[in-house]
């Protein structure tokens, strides 16, 4: 976590402090007033303090031998660590392993069930073999896993008591306002019960942790502990589920974020009837649609999800979807960005006849597609080989646009190892000053189209440049294949 983004359930060698409690469900406070400020912090935390709970959990972690791991190159450090790692073997048998350990970690979570469901981050109760849910009054429950979802980091406990339990209810997250403030309730350090407030600094956040992210960012103190405590609105109401922070030392610096409550719900919804998630699945790869490429499609202004490449087995397939394509409208959502399509898809029914608005060569169509279900485990099938071409000729050589350009063939495919569904020109030089060194093209690299159109030869391709300059585009849309065969779009300029 230093210096990152980080997940920050905390490890310790003992059980921490005692914190929270639930009881039957809590009514929702009424909404103070936004003058009162943090007046009504005391209030909240007081009516809602017994429904946030303690997760402490344990593992047996393998036996390790004395091995040490490599020093650094320096004879001063060589030495320092040596002794230290000489001390720490000292009553152990020589060249024989220690004997496994009993690790714990802390973590906070709130129930949101007086039947006894808890709600917790994923990489809290992760590789647990024992997890155990720590009341307000200090009360320790064993509790087993209902389910969890590695994507949004959600993970649902059961606990069984016979004492009466309390269990807050989830807002509206999407009501939420920048500047709002927002109460964080959890056990940062093993200092259970500890209640933190600040405002939503910031919606919709995108911190490169997963397909899903639409985080809360909050200045509320959020520290190592606070994994999977609630995110309480002036309502008492939970809209967030803690979960990550950046810090460079690993304690709050006032960056932390939470999973909205309106994404939370969704996942927990089907954790609770299946055990498991149930995304939709539409199997396109997509990218995102800069300016230069909304320019190159006659998109303005630049928005929605940009198809590079379509699942073979994939709901798009049938429906017509194809790489160029960009999906403004989905499910009757707009898709502003590329990161907006798949959260919407993978919220809506698995199963659905989905009407999809798409723009095709500048013009906007609507297809239907029947959504797939998302397995985890599955991976995108290979294109079907097709048959074998008949012997190609010799490469001809063409340099436009400060890229030197090849017809593909036998020779061509082994030496930069080219799959044989990938069809196109391939790319043996890229002068260091042209625009295509901007592009982060490469030799190897094989150009399948432009303009949205196929290419067929390097001839060709030349003639489609000629013919854009003729029409006075600014850039040409290029269509590129690795050797692999994954598909990219890139954008470049014909100045």
């Amino acid at each position: 976590m230093l210096g990152t983004i980080g997940r920050f359930a905390r490890q310790a060698r003992q059980p921490a402090l005692v914190v929270a409690t639930v009881a039957i469900m809590l009514p929702a406070l009424a909404a103070p007033s936004l003058a009162r400020g943090p007046d009504a912090i005391a209030d909240v935390a007081e009516q809602v303090i017994d429904a946030v709970v303690n997760i402490s959990t344990s593992q047996n972690v393998g036996a390790r031998g004395n091995q040490q791991p490599q020093m650094p190159n320096d004879p001063q450090l060589d030495e320092l660590f040596r002794d230290f790692f000489n001390r720490r073997g000292q009553g152990e048998p020589k060249g024989q392993p220690a004997p496994p350990r009993r690790v714990n970690s802390l973590g906070s979570g709130f129930i949101i069930d007086a039947a006894g469901v808890v709600v917790t981050n994923n990489h809290v109760i992760a590789e647990a073999d024992e997890i155990t849910v720590i009341l307000n009054d200090g009360t320790r429950i064993k509790a087993e896993v209902m389910g969890r979802d590695q994507k949004t980091d959600i993970a649902l406990l059961r606990i069984k008591t016979d004492k009466p339990l309390k269990a807050v209810r989830f807002g509206d997250s999407d009501k939420l306002r920048l500047g709002e403030w927002v109460i964080a309730i959890g056990n940062p350090f093993s200092l259970g019960g500890s209640v933190t407030a600040g405002i939503v600094s910031a919606r919709n956040r995108d911190i490169n942790s997963g397909p899903y992210d639409n985080y809360i960012q909050t200045d509320a103190a959020i520290n190592r502990g606070n994994s999977g405590g609630p995110l309480f609105n002036l309502s008492g109401e939970v809209i967030g589920v803690n979960t990550a922070i950046i810090s460079p030392s690993g304690g709050s610096i006032g960056i932390g974020f939470a999973v909205p409550s309106k994404t939370a719900l969704t996942v927990i919804d089907q954790l609770k009837e299946f055990g498991e998630t149930r995304r939709g699945w539409l199997g396109v790869r997509i990218q995102l649609v800069t300016d230069e490429i909304a320019e190159s499609l006659g998109i303005k202004p630049a928005r929605g999800a940009l198809v590079a490449g379509v699942d073979e087995r994939g709901p798009a397939k049938p429906a017509g979807i194809v790489p160029g394509d960009v999906i403004i409208r989905f499910d009757g959502k707009d898709i502003r960005e590329m990161r907006d399509l798949p959260r919407v898809v993978a919220d809506t029914p698995v199963g659905k006849d989905v009407p999809v608005v798409i723009i095709r060569k500048g013009k906007e169509e609507t297809v239907t597609v029947k959504l797939g279900r998302l397995e985890d485990s599955e991976k995108q099938a290979a294109l079907t080989k097709p048959e074998a071409d008949p012997p190609s000729p010799p490469p001809v050589v063409k340099r436009t646009l400060g890229i030197d350009l090849a017809n593909l063939n036998d020779e061509l495919r082994k030496k930069f190892k080219i799959r044989d569904t990938v069809k196109g020109i391939v790319i043996l030089n890229i002068e260091s000053n042209s625009p295509a060194a901007d592009k982060r093209l490469n030799a190897g690299d094989v150009i399948v189209e432009i303009a949205q159109e196929a290419v067929q030869s390097a001839d060709d391709f030349q003639a489609k440049v000629d013919r854009l300059r003729k029409e006075k585009r600014p850039s040409a849309l290029l269509l590129v294949a690795g050797a692999d065969g994954e598909l990219r779009f890139v954008a470049l300029s014909l100045q």
